[in-house]
Parts: C-alpha cells; sequence; structure tokens
C-alpha cells in the first residue's frame, strides 16, 4: 500500500473531520466564558465611552479643542501600538494576556471616581486615563480575537465569529443607551465604577478559558519586535487570499471614514432630525448588526464566503445612498432609519465573515501579527479620513464629500472581484472545495498545530 503524501493525508484528516459528528458551540464552557467576558467588558466600554465626554464637558468645563484631544488620545494606540501587540500577543500566552489587560484596565478605570472623589481630578488625568485604557484595549484585542481558533474547532470558527459579533452588536447598544440613563441617575463619575467592575468580570471569565490548541513557534532564537512585525506584514502581502481581505477592510474603512465624519453632522444640521432622529438611525446600526451576525453563517452555507463578502460590501454604498436624496420629513427618515439598518446587515456578515476566513488561512503563531497588521491599517485608514473628508468638504461642501465617501465606497467591491477571494464557495477547514493557493495557505497553519 502506497504511503501518502502530506498534503493527501492533511486532505484525509480534512474529510474525516468533516464527516464525524460535528460538535456544537452549545454547551462548549470556554467558548461561553469568553463570549460572556468580552460581551461584558465591551457593555462597560460603552458606559465610559458615554461618561468621559460629560466628565470632561460639565465637570471640568473642557473646550472644544480639550474634548477632540480626549478623543484623540483614545484612539491613537489602535495606530501606534497594534503592530508591537500583535507580536505580544503570538509571544504570549493569549488567556494570560486577556486577563493582565482586564486587570489593569480595571484599575486603571476606576482611577476617574478616586480622583473625583478627593477632589483631584482634571483633564490630565482623564488624558492619562484614555491614553492607558486605549493601550490596554490594543493589547486585550490582539490576544482576544486571534485567540478563538484556539478555542474552538475549525469548522465553528465562522459560527463562534458571528456568536461574538452578535453580542457585541447587543453590548453596544446596551451599554450605551444604559450609560446613558446611568450617567443620569448616578453621575458620570460614579458611572466609570460599573466599567471597572465589567473588567474584573471579563477577567474572572477569561480565567475560565482553556484551549484546544496552541501555536507551535518555529525553532531557533527568537526573533526581535521589528523582524517580527515585518514577519507578520510579509505574510498578509504574500498571501493571495489574505492580502485581498485586509486591503479589502483598510480601502473600506478609509471610505466609510469619510462618511461617517459628517453624517451625523449632515444629519442633524442640514435635515434637521434632532437628536431623537439621531437616536433612531443608531439605534438602527446596532439592531441590524445584530441582524446581520446572526445570518452571517447561513449565508456563507447557502451562497459561499466570495458570495457574502462581494454582496455585502456591494450594499453596503447601494443601501447608504438615501442620505445623498434625504429631505426633512418623516417618511425621509424612516427610509434612513431603514438603510441604516440594511447597511448594518451588509457590513457586519460580511465582517464576520472575513475574519473568519482570515483566520482559518493564518498559521496560528501568526495569528495576532496577522490580524494587528489588518487593525493598523484599518486604524490608519480611518485617520486619514479624517483629514481627508476636512479636505475634501472645505472644497465642494458637507454633503460633496458625503458623495465622495459613498463613490469610495465601490472600491472594496472591484478589489474583490479581481481577486481569488470571490471564487471560494465554501469555508476553509469545512470542506476541500479550495483553490490551490488557498489549500497551501491552510497547510502550512495547519502543520504548525498540536
Amino acid at each position: 500500500m502506497s504511503t501518502p503524501t502530506p498534503r493527501s493525508a492533511h486532505a484525509g484528516a480534512l474529510v474525516a473531520a468533516t464527516s464525524a459528528p460535528a460538535p456544537s458551540l452549545r454547551g462548549h464552557r470556554s467558548f461561553q466564558a469568553y463570549w460572556l467576558g468580552e460581551a461584558t467588558a465591551l457593555a462597560g466600554s460603552s458606559v465610559s465611552a458615554v461618561a468621559l465626554p460629560v466628565i470632561a464637558a460639565m465637570e471640568l468645563d473642557a473646550t472644544p479643542g480639550q474634548v477632540s484631544m480626549l478623543a484623540s488620545t483614545v484612539m491613537a494606540p489602535g495606530f501606534l501600538l497594534a503592530l508591537p501587540a500583535g507580536v505580544a500577543g503570538d509571544r504570549c500566552s493569549k488567556k494570560r494576556l486577556m486577563m493582565g489587560t482586564d486587570l489593569a484596565a480595571a484599575a486603571v478605570v476606576a482611577v476617574v471616581p478616586a480622583c473625583w472623589a478627593a477632589g483631584m481630578l482634571s483633564m490630565p488625568v482623564l488624558y492619562c486615563v484614555a491614553l492607558l485604557l486605549g493601550a490596554l484595549t490594543v493589547l486585550h484585542q490582539a490576544a482576544a480575537i486571534a485567540i478563538v481558533p484556539e478555542l474552538v474547532e475549525p469548522h465553528l470558527v465562522p459560527a463562534a465569529n458571528a456568536q461574538v459579533m452578535a453580542a457585541f452588536a447587543v453590548a453596544g447598544s446596551a451599554g450605551t443607551y444604559g450609560g446613558t440613563a446611568a450617567v443620569s441617575l448616578l453621575g458620570a463619575a460614579r458611572c466609570l465604577l460599573l466599567d471597572s467592575a465589567s473588567y474584573l468580570i471579563s477577567a474572572w471569565c477569561a480565567s475560565r478559558i482553556s484551549t484546544i490548541r496552541t501555536a507551535r513557534h518555529p525553532a531557533g532564537p527568537r526573533p526581535g519586535m521589528i523582524t517580527s512585525i515585518r514577519e507578520g506584514i510579509a505574510h498578509v502581502l504574500r498571501d493571495p487570499l489574505q492580502r485581498p481581505l485586509v486591503l479589502t477592510m483598510a480601502y473600506h474603512a478609509f471610505a466609510e471614514g469619510i462618511v461617517v465624519t459628517y453624517f451625523a453632522y449632515y444629519l442633524l444640521t442640514e435635515l434637521h432630525y434632532g437628536s431623537a432622529g439621531l437616536g433612531l438611525v443608531l439605534g438602527a446600526v446596532g439592531a441590524g448588526s445584530l441582524v446581520g451576525a446572526l445570518v452571517a453563517g447561513r449565508l456563507v452555507d447557502r451562497i459561499g464566503p466570495g458570495a457574502v463578502l462581494l454582496l455585502g460590501f456591494a450594499a453596503y454604498p447601494i443601501c447608504g445612498t438615501p442620505i445623498l436624496l434625504a429631505r426633512s420629513g418623516h417618511g425621509w427618515l424612516i427610509a434612513l432609519v431603514t438603510a441604516a439598518a440594511l447597511q448594518a446587515v451588509a457590513v457586519t456578515a460580511a465582517a464576520s465573515t472575513q475574519r473568519s476566513l482570515r483566520q482559518q488561512l493564518c498559521p496560528r503563531h501568526l495569528q495576532s501579527r496577522v490580524q494587528q497588521t489588518s487593525v493598523w491599517l484599518v486604524a490608519g485608514a480611518r485617520l486619514l479620513a479624517t483629514v481627508a473628508a476636512g479636505a475634501v468638504a472645505a472644497v465642494v461642501g458637507v454633503w460633496g464629500a458625503l458623495l465622495t465617501g459613498m463613490v469610495l465606497l465601490l472600491g472594496p467591491v472591484a478589489l474583490l472581484w479581481v481577486s481569488p477571494v470571490r471564487h471560494l464557495q465554501v469555508m476553509p477547514g469545512t470542506a476541500m472545495a479550495l483553490p490551490d493557493h488557498a489549500s497551501r495557505s491552510l497547510e502550512e497553519g495547519g502543520d504548525r498545530v498540536h
């Protein structure tokens, strides 16, 4: 009898895995602990997102420039630390990194109510808290997103990511609305104690996690930080499937950032819908995100990941056109709410699919670095978008900036159309119907699992 080649052996293993009874996420204790902890922390962070600007504006009489600086200190670590955080996520235990960052974040957030009670609260304190919290969030996410393939079987990764994004949609909306109510009832500074408690709960949940596989690092001396970062970036740029996925997300972030910069402003100042109208639109986004996360897996099973990505990114600018046509009135507000919900369904289904696809194709020992390469590019694109939006609006007005962003949102569709991604009919890890280059990429990652 002939000896099977590594490629045929790998194929046989995958076929055997798909023919065996499929385990479910229901009753998966480690994943449920992870899911609960991450959702709880996000809900708490949403409370802080409401409370910190209120503290700055109402308690400390901050100027508009100081409020802008506070927002920038939260965003800056996402760009500055994304790549080093990816190296940390691959080198360290992801579980311990999650626990450590949660405990540190709980202590950092508690500084604000402590300083407030002692009469020592100031804008520099808020800046320091926001900067440290942003840095800890980047480190935490580098481990928390990349750990999913270590928690569940490969064919359950899409369902796991969908459940996480669904929980995040609910937790984010609940935290925002709950935070608004809590600020009114308890005061903005006291509300941050709720966020601190949420991080403690998240750390406890992370301690309950156990992984089913770990990364096997290449033998030899450990490379330096710069070399490790370059390895992650080089892998993304070389891979024929991951490269278009990551570039598509960065391009989308840039185009969407131009629209988002002026969306609320246009809704409030030009269409005169007020805070109630804005709240309805934002609420629709949360509901749409939940639906998109729930249907992503079914859509992938029915039409394939390539089609889901193409349709999701194509539907986003199409559903966004009502803002360009809208006028004041209840009828147009209903149209905007409906369009916002459909947009959220489309982009969440696409985002969940691309994350699962990227994780399945990535070697285990590079999971965090590849993830953080995407985060770095997206964060940089968003920062660039705010500058570009201001420049475009100065020349052609706010409506012109919105139109420019909507037109640019067609770019991701073109990128995916000319890439091998559109030919994917199944998710890696669930069947063998993959292009040859995708199969090779999956094999390279699979060989490093033990």
